[in-house]
């Protein structure tokens, strides 16, 4: 059987699994290759990069934490972090008892994205600021509940690249195929 890699711009409110109940957004409403599978997750409340594919042992090594495949996310959070915030992502916060691995953490300046659908929650009296996040890990909600261990609500989370694949070239809801060499 020929090996299928796909990259699709996931849109928030969609499941990263082809079943749900009845009133859920799944995969199965983007005309996506039958035969392929997420390797790897994003919640229903994320957007970004999900690659997919029908090769199984591609997708153990692209969604196992001990596979060491770095991830690269956008994260708007509430608040304007500081450099000491942003240190104390770095060395990895501990969540309940676990201590996540280190990550790379950039404040992002001038960078803006289009709205999303539907609108994030806005407060008049707090700005907000993205942020980029870079971790080998990839635990269930790992990146948000990193931001809000050290005190910066998550907003809006983008996946904007798994390996080498970066997502800029795909709109949301778009998928397109892709080698197995762009990505790791």
């Amino acid at each position: 059987m020929e090996k299928i890699y796909v990259a699709f711009h996931k849109p928030f409110g969609v499941l990263s699994q082809f079943t749900g109940e009845s009133n859920q957004l799944t995969l199965a409403s983007f005309n996506l290759p039958a035969g392929v599978y997420a390797a790897g997750r994003l919640d229903k409340d994320s957007e970004g990069l999900l690659i997919l594919t029908n090769d199984g042992p591609f997708i153990k090594k692209v969604s196992d934490p001990k596979s060491n495949k770095e991830k690269t996310y956008w994260v708007q959070v509430e608040g304007i972090p500081a450099e000491g915030d942003l240190s104390k992502l770095r060395l990895g916060p501990v969540i309940k008892g676990y201590k996540c691995l280190p990550c790379q953490a950039t404040l992002l300046s001038d960078f803006e994205l289009p709205p999303r659908e539907p609108p994030i929650r806005e407060r008049k009296n707090i700005p907000t600021s993205w942020i980029e996040v870079r971790l080998v890990e990839g635990k269930n909600r790992q990146v948000r509940r990193m931001c809000a261990a050290i005190g910066f609500p998550c907003l809006r989370l983008i996946r904007s690249k798994v390996g080498k694949l970066s997502i800029k070239s795909l709109a949301v809801g778009e998928w397109a195929y892709v080698n197995k060499e762009q990505i790791l």
